[in-house]
């Protein structure tokens, strides 16, 4: 099911030695999107567990996932992270892939990438902005919106009666278009 690496393991049961009742580690997923996956992990009374979790041992502590988490964590690994802007576990989950993390290729890819680069860019290019093709999931597109896009009050905008309206004329298989920019960043923004 979970696997916990040496980091995760000593952290773990460093939390568990901290309290006087017998407890165990709940993992659970909160969110599965793509976009912004969630877990929860936290440690529960032996009384809070479920009839239908599934209970399993990890050297010296009990994991506990709940039924509709079992199948979205089966293989994921849980590690113990320290970086600069904290510490804390990690789930590292083959079942829940980020946007950005696969390689966009493919046929369907290329006609998108075609289309942006022939029609969409020069369109926004006056404005300083342009789009990126991040990924391509069965038949929805994900963007990244830059330079005058990013942040502009219109983007929005834009990407409803504009870039939606060229790519999905001219690529009518295409279900959605999803912008996944982080317009908060945006350093100089059109609007």
């Amino acid at each position: 099911m979970v696997t916990f690496t040496e980091g995760a393991k000593a952290h773990v049961v460093a939390f568990l030695a901290e309290d006087d009742e017998p407890l165990v580690v709940r993992i659970e997923v909160l969110d599965s999107s793509p976009l912004a996956p969630r877990y929860d992990l936290s440690l529960i009374e032996e009384s809070e567990k479920e009839a239908d979790d599934e209970i399993s041992e990890h050297d010296g502590f009990e994991v506990v996932v709940p039924r509709s988490s079992v199948d979205l964590l089966r293989g994921a690994s849980v590690d113990w992270v320290e970086s600069l802007q904290g510490s804390g576990f990690k789930v590292e989950n083959p079942n829940i892939v980020p946007i950005g993390d696969g390689v966009a290729e493919g046929p369907l890819t290329d006609r998108v990438k075609h289309v942006i680069d022939l029609q969409v860019n020069p369109a926004i290019a006056s404005h300083g902005g342009s789009v990126r093709l991040v990924e391509v999931r069965s038949d929805v597109i994900y963007l990244e919106m830059q330079g005058g896009c990013q942040g502009c009050g219109m983007a929005a905008v834009t990407l409803a009666q504009g870039i939606r309206r060229i790519l999905m004329e001219s690529i009518p298989e295409i279900r959605d278009i999803v912008d996944i920019t982080n317009h908060e960043a945006g350093a100089d923004p059109y609007y």
